[in-house]
């Protein structure tokens, strides 16, 4: 039995991709912070970044798949 073949459809939008890679530009260069409005401390963490930046995708309306329910807990 062949192997099943993976769909090359896109998980994620390219203005989604811009945007977290904008959030892992502002967390190299320390401006990234987290919590609501930026009040929170400076984002240290690699996965942080890219949860911020996919966030403000989200907010934006670009195309991301929904947060799964174990993360989201």
């Amino acid at each position: 039995m062949p192997a099943k073949k993976k769909s090359s459809r896109r998980r994620y939008s390219k203005g989604a991709s811009k945007t977290v890679a904008s959030a892992m530009r502002r967390k190299k260069s320390g401006t990234l912070r987290s919590g609501k409005g930026g009040k929170g401390g400076k984002v240290k963490s690699r996965k942080q970044a890219i949860a911020i930046g996919l966030s403000e995708a989200r907010k934006k309306g670009a195309k991301v798949p929904r947060k799964s329910s174990s993360k989201a807990a």
